[in-house]
């Protein structure tokens, strides 16, 4: 592949990453913006892309997007063979806590919700499968870390502890707690966690679903080990 193609095709995928959880459809306006690409280069990257189904252009002429990137998707969770074994325990987690139940796992220096289950309450944290957050904020992101390569004070405490909490992290009205889901070789494969408003799911409802948490998660990655 030319240099110049690999240039179009970097392109290319950061229109696509200009998207966030948060935003239904962008205008082209929207996309120089946040690209930092001239109107005309978006214009014709869009029409391949589109043409490929990873964009939708609506009658307005906003940009959504395609449905390509939802097949994709489903196959990227697929293959984790994890959808199965996980999402039982969310819908358990939620059941015992009412609060909301998420299973992550680390995407670069990221962390991604692969699953999640949501609060049956009004008053939740709400947040869409998919949605890729920093590993530096929030109580799944320290798990993350200290599994990983972190290796500063906060780290090592969760390591210590076997589990992480947060308030007001990267919400200041939500709180959470996150254990982590390990092999047999205590490799992590990835994070539980719940969380939800700080207003109810304060220190003592945190204490009493770590046990619970942790027995979830236990007999999580004794499966996904399997």
């Amino acid at each position: 592949m030319s240099e110049q193609n690999v240039s179009a095709v970097e392109r290319a995928l950061i229109i696509l990453d200009a998207f966030t959880d948060r935003d239904a459809d962008l205008s082209l306006k929207d996309l120089s913006e946040r690209t930092g690409m001239y109107k005309s280069t978006i214009t014709r990257l869009a029409g391949t892309l589109e043409s490929r189904g990873f964009l939708a252009i609506s009658g307005r002429g906003r940009y959504r997007l395609g449905p390509a990137l939802w097949r994709l998707g489903s196959i990227y969770r697929r293959s984790f063979r994890m959808d199965d074994v996980v999402r039982p325990h969310l819908t358990a987690l939620v059941l015992a806590s009412g609060e909301t139940a998420s299973f992550y796992v680390p995407e670069g220096e990221n962390r991604l919700c692969l699953f999640r289950e949501n609060s049956p309450s009004s008053l939740r944290h709400h947040l869409e499968e998919g949605a890729i957050l920093p590993c530096d904020r929030g109580a799944a992101g320290h798990v993350i870390r200290a599994w990983g390569d972190g290796v500063d004070d906060r780290a090592i405490d969760v390591l210590d502890a076997g589990f992480a909490q947060s308030e007001g992290e990267r919400d200041p009205d939500i709180s959470a707690i996150a254990v982590p889901v390990l092999d047999r070789q205590n490799r992590l494969l990835g994070v539980l966690t719940l969380s939800g408003p700080l207003s109810r799911f304060n220190q003592m409802k945190r204490d009493e679903a770590l046990i619970f948490l942790k027995k979830h998660a236990l007999d999580c990655g004794r499966t996904l080990s399997a």
